[in-house]
C-alpha cells in the first residue's frame, strides 16, 4: 500500500512533468515548422535586398531609359525567384522614387498594386502606406491578401533599404506568405492538447492563432517573461490555465501555448482509481495464484526438462537448477532459428535483386510468372503504371574514406542500405510503392504509381528525386539523379530503365547534382533539333593568333564566348559538346606547331593531358582542363616571343601599336581609311605596318579597323534612332550591303536583329 501511495504521488508529478515536456516537444516542433517557411522569407527578403539590379536601380544616377531597362531586368529575376521559392506566396519591392510596386512579371504603380495584392476591405490604401513606410525594420506583421486563401491574411517580412546618398527614403521589401501554411502546424498540436497556439511578433503582436484573441489574454500577452521556457499560471473565469512559450531559433517571433489546468486533475484522478483498482486486484490475484500454485505439483517441470534432455542428448547437465537449464536450451534453439532466419534472409534479397536486375534489362523468365515472383519476394504492385529513378553516387571514394574501418564491400552495401531505405520510405509517402536494387554501378528504384493520374505520378517522382537528394546531403552524398519516363505494364520497365539511362548520359552536359528528366531532355533535343554547331574557323584563327602573342585573358574570354554560345543552349547533343571541346584542344595543337615547337616541352611535360580532358565526367570538368593547358600555351608563347624580340624593339612596336590605334579611333568615321593611308600617316609600308600591327596583337589593321567600327555601329544602334544606312555611314562604310556583310561577319548577326534585341 505504502509503495501504491508513492506510486500515485510520483505519477502524478510524472503526468505533469510529461505533460509539459510533450507540448514542449510540439510546440517545439510547431517552431521549426513554421521557422522553415520564416527561414525562406529572410533568405527571400536578403537576396532581394541585396540584388544587383535593385542596388543600381535605387543607387545610382540613370537616365529615365537606362531606369525603365534596369527595371525590366529586375522584373525578370524577380519571375526567377518565384520559381526558386514556389511556397512564396506575393514579394514586392517598393520604389519610393517612382511611385510604383515592382513585382514578379510586372511594375504598378502604387495605388493599382495596392488594389492587386491587398485590397480586401479590411484594410485602406493610406493605412498600407503608412504601414510600409512607418513600421520598423526587419518585423513580422500582418497584411491581407487578395489571393489567399479564407481569412485573405498573410503574414509579411518587411525590410526598408538604406536611405541613397542625399538621405531619401528608396523602398521596401516586402515578402508574404499566406495564413494557411503555417496553420495545419497549429491545428495538429492544438487538436492533441486541448489549448490555444498563438505565434507573436517582436512587439508581442498576436499573428496566429487556433482561437479567438480574447482582450484579457492580449494583456496578459504584453507581460510575459524575458526568458522563454517558462510556465505561467493564468486565472480565467472558467479555470486556471498555464501558459508556455518559447523563442524561434531564426527570429524574434515567439511561440505560446496556453492548456487549461483542469487537464492535469483529470488524469491525476484516472492514475487514483487506476491504483485503488489495481490494489484490489493485487490482493484477490495473489491469493488465487498461492492457492493455484499451491494444488500444482513439479511435474510440467520434470517433463519438460527430460523432453530437452532427450533432444540434447549429446549435452551433458552441469548442473541441478531446471529452470538454468530450460533458460539455456531456449536461448539456444531461439539462436539457430535467427541464423537460418538470417540466412534465408539474405538469400531471398539476393534472389529479388536478380529479378528485379533482369526485369529492368528487359530479360524476361517465361518459366516462372512474374505475379508468383513478386508474391514471393513480397513486391506489391498497386496499378499498371510504371517508372525508374538512377542515383550515381559522385563522391563515393570520399564516402569510404570516411568510414574506417570496414572493408570496401561493407563500405558500398552501407551506401545501397541507406539510399534503399529512403528512396522507398518516400516513394511510400506519396502513396507509391519503390524497390531499389544495385545495376551496373549505380542505384535504381523501380516506382510503381499509386495515383490514377499520370501528371500527378510525373510531378512526384520529381518531388522524391529532390527529397531524396536533398536528405542524402546530409550524409554527406553526392547525388546526381535521371528519372526515366512512365510506361506501362512490366514490358515497359526496360524502357523506363533505358530512357533514365540515357538521361543520365547528360550528365556530361547539364552537370553533377542535377535532376535529369528523359521527358524533358526529349521534348527540348525535339524542339531545338536545328540548334546550330557555333566555332567557325574566324573564331579558331583569332585564337591561335592571340595564343601566339600569348595573351592568355582574351584567349579565355574567347573560350568563354564559344562554350557559352553553344551550352547556354536549351540541351546540346553529347556528341556535339565532345566534338566541340577536342576542336578547341586541337586548335591548342595547332597553336603550338604554329609556334614552331609542335614537340615542346609543353606536350613533353603532358602526356596525357588529352586523357585528362576525355577522362571528366562533364563538360565544366572538360573546359577547366582545356583553361589550365590554355594558361600553360599561352604562358609558353609569351615566354618565347619575348626571347624572340628585343626589349627596345618591343617597347616600339607597343608605342607604334597604340599610336596606330588613337589614329583609327579618330579616323575611323572616314571612309577612305585604309591600311595605305595609315602607312602613308606614319611614313611606312602598309603591309609591312600590317604585319608590325598583327605581331603585337593578334590580328591586322583591316581587321582592328572594322572589329572597332562594328563595336562603335553596335553602340549608335543601341542609343540612336537612325537607319541601318546613317549608321553605315557614321561607321565609315559607303555601301549600307558592306557594312551588313561586315557586321554579320564579327557579331554572327545582321544589324537589323541587333537592333531588335536592345
Amino acid at each position: 500500500m505504502i509503495v501504491s501511495l508513492l506510486v500515485y504521488t510520483q505519477s502524478s508529478q510524472a503526468l505533469k512533468s510529461e505533460i509539459h515536456r510533450a507540448n514542449d516537444s510540439m510546440l517545439r516542433q510547431v517552431r521549426y515548422t513554421i521557422d522553415t517557411q520564416i527561414d525562406l522569407m529572410k533568405r527571400l527578403n536578403m537576396e532581394m535586398t541585396w540584388n544587383s539590379k535593385l542596388q543600381d536601380l535605387m543607387y545610382s544616377s540613370k537616365t529615365p531609359g537606362d531606369a525603365q531597362f534596369t527595371v525590366y531586368q529586375l522584373v525578370k529575376e524577380l519571375r526567377m525567384y518565384q520559381t526558386s521559392y514556389a511556397s512564396i506566396d506575393e514579394f514586392y519591392v517598393t520604389w519610393d522614387q517612382d511611385g510604383s510596386v515592382i513585382r514578379s512579371g510586372n511594375v504598378r504603380d502604387l495605388e493599382t498594386a495596392f488594389n492587386t495584392i491587398h485590397n480586401t476591405g479590411t484594410l485602406t490604401y493610406e493605412q498600407w502606406l503608412n504601414t510600409i513606410h512607418g513600421s520598423a525594420n526587419n518585423r513580422f506583421l500582418l497584411l491581407p491578401h487578395l489571393d489567399s486563401a479564407k481569412p485573405q491574411t498573410g503574414i509579411a517580412y518587411l525590410t526598408h533599404l538604406p536611405k541613397d546618398l542625399n538621405g531619401r527614403e528608396t523602398g521596401t521589401v516586402v515578402v508574404m506568405a499566406d495564413t494557411a501554411r503555417f496553420q495545419k502546424a497549429i491545428e495538429g498540436i492544438s487538436g492533441f492538447s486541448g489549448g490555444q497556439i498563438l505565434v507573436l511578433n517582436e512587439e508581442n503582436e498576436v499573428l496566429l492563432s487556433n482561437l479567438p484573441v480574447s482582450i484579457n489574454l492580449d494583456q496578459l500577452l504584453q507581460d510575459l517573461p524575458a526568458d522563454s521556457g517558462q510556465v505561467m499560471n493564468i486565472p480565467a473565469r472558467d479555470g486556471d490555465s498555464e501558459l508556455f512559450y518559447i523563442q524561434s531559433s531564426i527570429s524574434k517571433l515567439k511561440y505560446v501555448l496556453m492548456i487549461p489546468s483542469s487537464i492535469y486533475w483529470e488524469k491525476a484522478e484516472y492514475v487514483r482509481r487506476f491504483t485503488y483498482i489495481s490494489l484490489f486486484l493485487s490482493f484477490v490475484s495473489a491469493g488465487v495464484l498461492t492457492w493455484f500454485f499451491m494444488r500444482r505439483n513439479y511435474s510440467p517441470i520434470q517433463q519438460l526438462v527430460q523432453l530437452l534432455t532427450d533432444k540434447n542428448s549429446h549435452e551433458e547437465r552441469t548442473d541441478w537448477n531446471e529452470l538454468s537449464f530450460i533458460q539455456r536450451s531456449i536461448s539456444k534453439t531461439r539462436s539457430e532459428k535467427e541464423k537460418i532466419a538470417l540466412q534465408l534472409e539474405a538469400q531471398q534479397h539476393v534472389l529479388r535483386s536478380n529479378m528485379l536486375n533482369r526485369l529492368l534489362k528487359g530479360k524476361t523468365d517465361p518459366l516462372i510468372p512474374y505475379e508468383e515472383a513478386f508474391e514471393s519476394f513480397d513486391i506489391k504492385l498497386l496499378s499498371e503504371e510504371f517508372a525508374v529513378i538512377l542515383f550515381m553516387v559522385e563522391n563515393g571514394e570520399s564516402l569510404s574514406a570516411q568510414l574506417p574501418g570496414i572493408d570496401l564491400h561493407e563500405k558500398s552495401k552501407l551506401i545501397q542500405f541507406i539510399i534503399s531505405n529512403v528512396v522507398e520510405e518516400l516513394a511510400e509517402q506519396y502513396h507509391h510503392v519503390g524497390y531499389t536494387v544495385e545495376v551496373d554501378d549505380m542505384m535504381v528504384c523501380l516506382v510503381n504509381c499509386g495515383e490514377p493520374e499520370s501528371t500527378v505520378f510525373k510531378d512526384d517522382l520529381k518531388a522524391i528525386a529532390a527529397e531524396a537528394q536533398r536528405f542524402l546531403a546530409s550524409y554527406q552524398m553526392v547525388l546526381t539523379l535521371s528519372i526515366g519516363g512512365i510506361h506501362s505494364s512490366l514490358s515497359g520497365i526496360a524502357e523506363a530503365y533505358r530512357e533514365a539511362v540515357d538521361a543520365m548520359a547528360y550528365k556530361m552536359v547539364l552537370g553533377k547534382q542535377e535532376i535529369i528528366a528523359y521527358d524533358e531532355i526529349r521534348r527540348e533535343t525535339t524542339d531545338h533539333s536545328q540548334t546550330g554547331y557555333y566555332y567557325p574557323l574566324l573564331v579558331e584563327q583569332q585564337i591561335i593568333n592571340l595564343i601566339k602573342v600569348g595573351d592568355m585573358e582574351q584567349v579565355t574570354k574567347i573560350i568563354d564566348e564559344v562554350t557559352d554560345r553553344n551550352f547556354n543552349q536549351p540541351v546540346i547533343s553529347l556528341t556535339l559538346a565532345r566534338c566541340l571541346i577536342f576542336n578547341l584542344a586541337g586548335t591548342m595543337v595547332k597553336a603550338m606547331n604554329e609556334l614552331g615547337d609542335g614537340d615542346s616541352s609543353i606536350l613533353g611535360d603532358n602526356p596525357l593531358w588529352l586523357d585528362q580532358i576525355i577522362a571528366c565526367d562533364t563538360i565544366l570538368e572538360m573546359k577547366a582542363e582545356l583553361q589550365t593547358l590554355v594558361a600553360e600555351v599561352c604562358t609558353f608563347a609569351a615566354a618565347k616571343l619575348e626571347q624572340n624580340v628585343s626589349h627596345e624593339r618591343a617597347e616600339s612596336l607597343r608605342d607604334l601599336v597604340l599610336k596606330v590605334t588613337a589614329h583609327i579611333e579618330d579616323q575611323y568615321s572616314n571612309s577612305n581609311l585604309s591600311v595605305n593611308m595609315i602607312g602613308e600617316h606614319f611614313n611606312m609600308k602598309g603591309s609591312y605596318l600590317s604585319k608590325l600591327f598583327k605581331s603585337q596583337t593578334g590580328e591586322g589593321v583591316l581587321d582592328y579597323i572594322n572589329k572597332y567600327r562594328i563595336g562603335q555601329a553596335k553602340e549608335m544602334l543601341k542609343t540612336r534612332q537612325a537607319s541601318i544606312s546613317d549608321i553605315a555611314k557614321q561607321a565609315g562604310y559607303n555601301e549600307v550591303a558592306t557594312f551588313i556583310r561586315v557586321f554579320k561577319k564579327y557579331e554572327g548577326i545582321t544589324p537589323g536583329k541587333f537592333k531588335e534585341m536592345k
